[in-house]
Order: C-alpha cells, then structure tokens, then sequence
C-alpha cells in the first residue's frame, strides 16, 4: 500500500499554545490511524517537517532520536506521530491527554 506525503495546512501548524515542534532532522516520519505501530500508515512526513500537538496519548513504546517513549502526539485527527521523533524540550507530556 503506497503511502502519501502529508502537508500541513496552517491552521494546523497552530497548536494550543501557538507552537510547533520540529521533527528529527533528515527523518521522513510515518503518520498512523493511532497512537501506536500497530495502527495503519496514513501518510508521511517530509523531512524538516514542524508539527504541532493537539493532544497526547500512551501507545506503543518506540526508539528515536530523542529517546524511547511511549507517547504518541495527535498531529491532527486520526493523525499520530511518536513522540520519539518529535523535538519537544520534555520527556513527558507537552499537551493534554487525548480523549
């Protein structure tokens, strides 16, 4: 199944508290249906991308640039990246919990 490159409108670009946070550099990172690598590949995106984070939820543990974490950041709806690819200053949460 062929994936597609996901660009991000600015509106989405706008998080709660106005930020965005950039992913690792020289990384293309799959975008998943959910907060875990079981769920389906719905996209990816491109490297340098910058993302903000609508909300946050405990998924699969995954290995990145900045660590192993088992938090998930909703980049839109139906739209999760690890937290391990995700420069966010924090080993923890940076945005509320997912509902």
């Amino acid at each position: 199944m062929a994936t597609q490159e996901i660009q991000l409108s600015a509106a989405q670009n706008i998080s709660v508290a106005d930020r965005t946070y950039p992913v690792a550099p020289g990384v293309r990172l799959n975008v998943r249906s959910g907060p875990g690598t079981q769920y389906g590949i719905v996209g990816t995106l491109p490297a340098g991308a910058q993302v903000s984070i609508r909300c946050q939820r405990t998924g699969t543990t995954v290995s990145g640039p900045y660590g192993t974490s088992n938090i998930w950041d909703s980049i839109a709806s139906g739209q999760y990246v690890s937290d391990a690819y995700v420069y966010t200053g924090s080993d923890g949460y940076v945005a509320p919990n997912c509902a």
